[in-house]
């Protein structure tokens, strides 16, 4: 192969390589799987008779996607032996992604717990075709079935998800709003505050990946959440803070303990109320808190 050959390959992938690292990512939830996918998609890439290759992004597409779903299939049995709950490793993302009410929520942690219950050709399938908008002969021929049989595997993915996802996408001022109060009950102990704030069914995941403390099942109810809380906070001699960020398209909050960046920590909002608090606290997913994550759909 040609150095003009390479370089040319090269341009092509670098142009695209946002929306695979996307793609990449909402199939496996992990912005170091993601990127692993990438290098092999790269490696793939650059064998390519580039004269064949009608649709250049759809062919990179096609190839991210065959190697997600391999990495699927391997993040399995890592999953089965993970201590405690699971989360995806949270990305720090530009303010104007909220905005972007589409790309927010394929993004969000919400969503993204959500496409973990799917198999994982039903979450690449659903990915493609309802976040990226793929055609389903395209969508086809990335994961080797007929489209009528991704037809049928979309339809049962979208009624999968839509009973599951959030009734509703809400303004990126509620949520912040929400969070400010969780964030000085962090602070300042602010229990009826926190209540207040609070949905009496709110559920707590929190992935320490057994590597720090955390909660090793979901903790379900606001008051067990609170009473939780003031064991933790009175046990604690380590000044805590939180300071408002982006992550994964919403407002979110880096937790501090003594200074060091201990976990980042998202929010469900429904009704102007928190449903769901999603906590990751495991270092080894930590590596993409201090800098933002640039993500497209296009």
């Amino acid at each position: 192969m040609s150095d003009h050959t390479v370089e040319a390959a090269t341009e092509t992938f670098v142009a695209h390589r946002n929306l695979l690292f996307t793609v990449a990512y909402e199939m496996l939830g992990s912005a170091a799987d993601a990127e692993d996918v990438l290098q092999e998609t790269w490696l793939r890439w650059v064998a390519v008779d580039m004269e064949q290759v009608r649709d250049q992004r759809a062919y990179l597409v096609r190839i991210t996607t065959r190697q997600s779903l391999n990495r699927l299939r391997t993040m399995k049995r890592r999953k089965e032996a993970y201590v405690g709950s699971w989360l995806p490793e949270p990305l720090l993302t530009a303010p104007d992604v909220a905005e972007h009410t589409e790309l927010a929520e394929s993004v969000s942690m919400a969503l993204m717990l959500v496409l973990e219950t799917l198999a994982p050709t039903e979450r690449a399938v659903f990915v493609l075709r309802e976040v990226f908008d793929v055609g389903y002969d395209e969508i086809a021929a990335a994961v080797g079935k007929s489209p009528a049989a991704v037809r049928q595997i979309a339809h049962r993915a979208r009624r999968h998800v839509d009973a599951r996802r959030p009734r509703e996408v809400v303004p990126p001022g509620q949520a912040r709003a929400a969070l400010e109060s969780l964030r000085r009950a962090l602070e300042t102990g602010d229990l009826q505050g926190l209540l207040d704030v609070l949905a009496p069914e709110v559920v707590l995941i929190a992935d320490g990946g057994g590597f720090k403390q955390a909660a090793l099942r979901p903790v379900t109810g606001a008051d067990r959440l609170v009473r939780m809380l003031v064991h933790g906070l009175g046990r604690s001699e380590a000044a805590i803070t939180a300071v408002p960020t982006a992550a994964n398209g919403g407002p979110a909050l880096v937790v501090r303990l003594d200074g060091k960046v201990d976990g980042i920590l998202t929010v469900r909002v429904e009704d102007a109320r928190i449903t769901g608090i999603y906590y990751v606290c495991n270092p080894a997913k930590l590596s993409r808190v201090e800098s933002e994550t640039p993500l497209t759909l296009r």
